[in-house]
């Protein structure tokens, strides 16, 4: 039960963040238009409120579908642990679909609250910027109601992914056969993973039509920034065969990774776990890197944004009058979303080791038998953290870089004064800031499961069933 209440309420934090991050946005995003529209130097031109609105469907769609990956992900990782209680339940005569069913309706219920939850956290959030901008004399005092329907947009559509992704990621229910509750489950194998090549083929086609659209939503920010709402398009296409391949990704860069940390027999082993468990590697990794694309992607969108509407405010300087004071803001509050954004990141990460560590009990006794010491878990534990996380970041700034240049010129391309094509401005501040805070998450991601791993008794692990 304790176990049942612990993974609920991961999941239950992740659909509150994504729903408190989308309605935080569009009350941001509609007070920064209520600013832009009382200000006699910016309220005239409609440039920048149009770049805020689709600013806000852009980035609320991206929540939501970030919500919806990290949740999959969890329920994923939830039901892997569960196999052998799901095969009970149908060696008793229990259906596959009816527990599948019954997963799912756990997801809605969540999913229900953590809307309800979002919306008031994120109204709350919204408002303490306000005040905190308005005393600091960056936003100046415009008449905005947060009583504003539009966030129940978000909300309902947190709650709807929520149970849609608890549905996808219960899909190995339909696995589990009645005979494994007599024996130890397993995930799937690398060569298992290998043999769906009908899966394999909807990634591949999915990543080439997601850059085709997105390269058709760079032509099209060049005339009109609606360009990016197409980006969107392509962006959610592209990186969605990104994830359905992550699993032939992840663990060969995991390996390559696991042999910075040297030839230690705890190292070796957190090294060969991602090629003995490429699924549960893969889990694991993930949505650490969504969470860095997502970091990324908004800090290269904003400062590219800065770069392109300073450049065409030099060129054109009567048009876009007044607008610096609008940029400081925005960037200022965008960062707070970063923070957002970072923050679910590092919720799917300490969820996930703790689950896995929780669930290989019986590996972990297992490990204590033969030798093991509490140190040498805990170094193994640190080291699978600190290999994900470093891979994490690499793919997650590669891939943040290339959304985020993407972002930026297909929704400012077509302003006046720009020069077309530039090239992504490099936030260093931030990319700094991404680097030292995985180091620190790395030690903290640890530090509750290392010492859960190391409780571990030998004979009561082994008794496990």
């Amino acid at each position: 039960m304790r176990t049942a209440l612990r993974e609920h309420g991961a999941t239950l934090l992740v659909a509150t963040l994504a729903a408190s991050f989308g309605v935080a946005l569009l009350q941001i995003t509609g007070l920064l238009s209520a600013v832009v529209a009382a200000d006699p130097t910016t309220g005239s031109h409609g440039t920048v409120q149009i770049v805020l609105a689709i600013l806000a469907v852009v980035f609320t769609v991206i929540a939501v579908y970030v919500g919806g990956i990290v949740t999959t992900n969890t329920v994923a990782t939830i039901v892997a642990g569960r196999r052998r209680q799901i095969a009970l339940l149908r060696l008793i005569g229990a259906s596959a679909r009816g527990e599948r069913a019954r997963i799912a309706r756990e997801g809605l219920l969540v999913g229900a609250l953590g809307a309800v939850s979002g919306v008031l956290a994120g109204t709350g959030a919204a408002a303490l910027i306000a005040v905190i901008g308005q005393h600091t004399g960056v936003l100046g005092t415009v008449g905005y109601s947060y009583a504003n329907p539009v966030v129940l947009i978000p909300a309902a559509a947190v709650a709807a992914t929520t149970w849609l992704a608890a549905w996808a990621g219960a899909a190995p229910v339909l696995g589990v056969r009645p005979v494994e509750a007599l024996g130890a489950g397993v995930e799937h194998t690398g060569a298992e993973l290998a043999a769906r090549r009908g899966r394999t083929g909807i990634a591949i086609t999915l990543l080439a039509l997601g850059a085709g659209v997105l390269i058709l939503g760079v032509g099209v920010g060049l005339v009109s920034p609606f360009g990016v709402l197409i980006g969107l398009v392509g962006g959610l296409l592209s990186f969605s065969g990104i994830v359905l391949l992550a699993e032939r990704i992840i663990p060969p860069v995991l390996r390559l990774v696991g042999l910075l940390f040297g030839g230690a027999q705890a190292t070796r082993l957190a090294a060969e776990n991602a090629r003995r468990s490429p699924e549960r590697a893969s889990r694991m990794t993930i949505g650490l890197v969504i969470g860095v694309t997502l970091v990324t992607t908004l800090s290269v969108t904003m400062q590219s944004y800065q770069d392109m509407l300073r450049r065409a405010a030099a060129a054109d300087p009567g048009d876009y009058a007044g607008t610096d004071t609008v940029l400081q803001t925005t960037v200022a509050v965008f960062g707070v979303l970063v923070g957002f954004s970072a923050l679910i990141a590092a919720v799917g990460l300490v969820n996930v080791l703790s689950l896995n560590v929780l669930q290989r009990t019986r590996e972990l006794g297992l490990m204590r038998a033969l030798g093991f010491d509490r140190a040498q878990l805990r170094l193994m534990v640190l080291a699978e953290a600190a290999a994900l996380t470093i891979t994490a970041v690499v793919l997650g700034l590669l891939f943040g870089f290339a959304y985020g240049w993407v972002g930026a010129q297909s929704l400012l391309g077509a302003i006046a004064g720009s020069p077309g094509l530039v090239a992504p401005g490099i936030p260093w501040p931030v990319i700094g800031v991404i680097v030292a805070a995985a180091a620190v998450l790395t030690l903290v991601a640890s530090v509750a499961p290392s010492r859960r791993a190391t409780r571990v008794a030998p004979i009561a692990a082994l008794a496990v069933e």
